[in-house]
């Protein structure tokens, strides 16, 4: 689940300047550290935590490699990682060059249906303080809470 908090803001621009806003920020966000991700496929297949440490790490060299390359990496059921180079628009062809027109690399995710799918299934709720004290103690979506160290995995 990702709770979320309302906060507000005054804008400093635009056809709605000065105007209070309010938007729905996150509060914090469960993490998932290498070694839960370590254990979680320990339990989950006959490899030793060693075995797996080695394969995240060399699936991290290999990946590296391959983007340095200008390659595409598709990594299974996960998805796949490309580069993008984005290229500022100039006047004269002469111009494109690869230090004037060629923007700094990114990195693209494109995640494969089951984890699209596993994104859109996450639990949203938003916390209302106020609207909590003044009702019988309900909330958007009856969250349970749960600390960071919580592993619900």
């Amino acid at each position: 689940m990702i709770e979320f908090v309302i906060k507000s803001r005054v804008l400093p621009l635009g056809d709605r300047k000065g105007q209070t806003v309010y938007y729905a920020y996150p509060k914090m966000q469960q993490k998932m550290t290498n070694k839960m991700v370590i254990d979680r496929i320990v339990r989950e297949t006959s490899l030793s935590a060693g075995d797996v440490r080695n394969a995240l790490t060399s699936l991290s060299s290999v990946v590296n490699d391959a983007l340095s390359m200008g390659m595409s990496v598709d990594l299974a059921d996960l998805g796949s990682l490309r580069l993008t180079v984005p290229s500022k628009m100039m006047d004269t062809a002469e111009e494109v060059t690869v230090e004037k027109a060629l923007k700094t690399p990114k990195i693209v995710f494109t995640p494969k249906a089951a984890m699209k799918q596993a994104a859109n299934s996450v639990e949203l709720s938003i916390d209302r303080p106020k609207a909590k004290a003044e009702s019988d103690g309900g909330s958007d979506t009856g969250s349970t809470g749960g600390g960071e160290e919580d592993n619900p995995l």
